[in-house]
């Protein structure tokens, strides 16, 4: 089983839909809010080439990331 973490913040209206996708599909992850974390805010911008976006999704343990979130 896969363990996630979303890099985003709590005012961001994909972030929460990306929280409650996980939360129904019963999926392990911890959320970073990025607006209170410096160090989970410096490693969003290395994910996404210093640019500030959320959220940014990061599979562990298949080293897969995804920018933005939809729920498609």
């Amino acid at each position: 089983m896969s363990h996630y973490m979303i890099y985003g913040k709590k005012d961001c209206p994909h972030t929460q839909k990306a929280i409650t996708d996980f939360r129904k599909q019963v999926k392990s992850f911890l959320f970073i809010d990025v607006d209170n974390n410096e160090k989970g805010l410096k490693q969003l911008l290395e994910y996404t080439d210093g640019k500030y976006m959320v959220p940014v999704i990061v599979d562990v343990e298949e080293e897969r990331v995804e920018i933005g979130y939809t729920g498609d």
